[in-house]
């Protein structure tokens, strides 16, 4: 039975595949989108000639180290498409991100991008979203407002993000409220929702965005779902 690790690893090499020569394709964000990079990296000293736009600062410094061509999301009109990880994924294929606190850019990325390719450990396939505590960015002036009125809406749990005894800080300079949810019957009706609340910027909910969910299994069995 293959690892956590060893089942990240065998999806990046395999989601690798999915860029082809000369493609304008959005890399994700991650643990398992690293070793999509890092392969990439080698296939590119290999021959494989593309260019990325990045959804984070973290993936735009293993590109710099991979030597990848990169571009910003405003130098483009259009992505071929992405390739990024999730958090989450329920049976219709939407789901949650922003685990790693990259979930403003990843969207907008997705969101100019043909198609999304969803590479996710068998852990991560869910039937209802909420387990995982849904990432909500918001700015910093008032985030207690904020988060009052989403404990007051829903009736639930929310935290502050902290990294390193620090309150986290995205690359835009937001914080995020983890929000426990535990079931989401209606993502489209609770993003929306979410998105009236004065200071929210952005939400982990990925709504109808997946074309494509690569799922790896500890029996070494990747499986392809299309949307």
């Amino acid at each position: 039975m293959l690892s956590q690790n060893d089942i990240k690893q065998k999806l990046g090499i395999y989601a690798a595949d999915f860029i082809q020569q000369d493609m304008l394709v959005g890399l994700g964000t991650g643990t398992t989108v690293f070793y999509l990079l890092k392969e990439l990296g080698k296939r590119k000293r290999q021959g494989l000639n593309f260019t990325a736009v990045c959804t984070s600062n973290q993936t735009q410094n293993i590109l710099d180290e991979e030597k990848i061509n990169y571009f910003s999301i405003d130098e483009v009109d259009k992505l071929q498409l992405t390739i990024d990880g999730a958090d989450e994924a329920d049976e219709n294929g939407n789901l949650i991100k922003g685990g790693g606190g990259a979930l403003l850019q990843e969207k907008i990325v997705a969101a100019a991008s043909e198609k999304l390719i969803i590479i996710i450990d068998e852990k991560k396939n869910v039937q209802t979203l909420g387990v995982f505590p849904l990432p909500v960015e918001v700015i910093t002036f008032g985030w207690k407002q904020v988060q009052k009125k989403i404990e007051s809406n829903y009736n639930i749990q929310t935290k502050l993000r902290y990294k390193d005894n620090s309150i986290f800080i995205t690359d835009h300079q937001h914080y995020i409220l983890d929000c426990w949810f535990n079931r989401i019957l209606n993502p489209f009706e609770l993003n929306k929702n979410l998105h009236l609340i004065p200071g929210v910027v952005e939400t982990g909910l990925f709504v109808q965005m997946a074309t494509t969910i690569v799922s790896g299994f500890a029996d070494g069995r990747i499986e392809v779902k299309n949307i």
